[in-house]
């Protein structure tokens, strides 16, 4: 199970404790269904509700797209590919020799990274995924549009058999033109909002196509629902959430969530919009940010040690790594790095990273410790979960309703009038 190590924060506390009192009654609020945004739990149903439902179908699809095609481009934006593409460069950030690669489309508008993956799609055989609950946001519309007739072009009356729509239930402009052309539809489910979505088959196909064994992932996000529902500080949820909260509150307004893994970029990316747009409303809210270290430290490491002191860090550590390699027995030792000779990279890395945080607390930044066990399915499963229940614990902490996103519409009202868009 995940563990959290508060000791780098509790010189912070100015004498007190977190308030995990109000953690406990964000919890309960959580669960029941009383609280703001309450339409919007259906993430805490997910495991149990793909096991029963979609999920024999998706893998089965997978399948399909596997023996067929060399890639995948799966049109998004948001919540909409973020928990895929994290999950995927997580696990997988080295596609084995026979893997179908799969391609992010949808997250912007430049025209420059479109032709760049064209390029790198070249001849092959490719299928779509397009993923929107309502299919006319603007970047995922426009993208989608452009693949459509691209698979015109290349598969002519077959190029239907190459969507695969992830969308409303019932109602929408994609659910609506996937009815009439016949495409293969899979589910967002009304009572889940995209930043949440990951286990749902928004982000379960793209991982699957990848060659993420999604069968194990959901079995153990609904194990880790269960054991992170205990009603007790020894929670770590809640000692998680009820940490950045107490930080927040005596002046430390930013979050840096750090990882010396750099496979956990788009982890770190995923993880911004999940809490930011949870929190940040009605004038409140931790701003979060990610960095990547040891890079960051060469780049970022002046500002964290010795700018503001608003910044609060949480860091992720994987317990073991996959691979281990031995620093090799250099003869002229040059570079004075033999002492290291015979050591193991990821142990050097381990001893790096304690002698960041105790450099980082020394300087004023409170540090929190979140340690995964493995970088695998189970241990991505269970930071998602551990991640989504402490932003909605932290959310209700806070007062807020963590499941709406009301000030996201306000660009959408310019960029829809100064494009022309009738109506506008």
């Amino acid at each position: 199970m995940i563990k959290v190590d508060l000791s780098g924060a509790k010189s912070f506390f100015k004498g007190e404790n977190p308030d995990y009192e109000a953690a406990a009654r964000a919890h309960e609020t959580l669960v029941s269904g009383t609280g703001k945004g309450s339409d919007f739990r259906g993430w805490l149903e997910l495991p149990s509700r793909m096991i029963s439902g979609e999920l024999p179908r998706i893998i089965e699809t997978a399948e399909k797209i596997k023996s067929r095609s060399n890639a995948l481009v799966v049109i998004g934006i948001g919540g909409s590919y973020l928990g895929a593409r994290a999950a995927i460069n997580l696990l997988k950030p080295v596609p084995d020799e026979n893997d179908v690669k799969v391609f992010f489309l949808g997250n912007g508008l430049s025209p420059d990274y479109l032709c760049d993956t064209l390029k790198q799609i070249g001849d092959d055989d490719f299928d779509v995924n397009v993923i929107s609950k309502s299919g006319t946001t603007l970047e995922p519309a426009v993208s989608f549009r452009i693949f459509r007739e691209l698979l015109k072009k290349k598969y002519g009356d077959r190029a239907g058999e190459h969507i695969f729509a992830t969308t409303d239930k019932e109602r929408g402009a994609l659910k609506s033109l996937a009815n009439s052309e016949g495409w293969e539809t899979f589910v967002v489910p009304d009572d889940v909002g995209g930043r949440y979505s990951v286990l749902s088959a928004v982000g379960l196909l793209p991982m699957a196509v990848a060659g993420i064994d999604v069968s194990k992932v959901i079995s153990s996000a609904e194990k880790a629902l269960k054991n992170m529902d205990l009603r007790s500080p020894e929670n770590p949820v809640w000692q998680y959430a009820a940490a950045r909260q107490h930080l927040y509150r005596i002046g430390y307004g930013t979050e840096l969530l750090a990882s010396f893994e750099p496979s956990f970029r788009f982890v770190g990316e995923w993880w911004k919009q999940l809490f930011g747009e949870s929190e940040g409303k009605d004038g409140v809210g931790i701003f979060p940010a990610s960095v990547e270290y040891t890079a960051d430290l060469h780049s970022m490491g002046q500002f964290i040690q010795d700018g503001p002191r608003n910044l609060m860090e949480t860091v992720v550590r994987f317990g073991s790594e996959a691979e281990t390699y031995a620093v090799p027995f250099d003869e002229g030792n040059a570079d004075g790095l033999n002492y290291l000779a015979g050591r193991d990279l990821g142990e050097i890395g381990k001893v790096v990273a304690d002698a960041v945080r105790a450099a980082h607390v020394e300087g004023g930044v409170p540090n929190m410790v979140v340690e995964i066990p493995r970088r695998n399915e189970e241990g991505f499963a269970e930071m998602v979960i551990f991640f989504e229940l402490a932003c909605g614990i932290s959310g209700y902490m806070s007062g807020v309703n963590p499941f709406n996103q009301p000030g996201v519409e306000a660009y959408k009202k310019n960029m829809f009038k100064m494009l022309g868009k009738p109506g506008t």
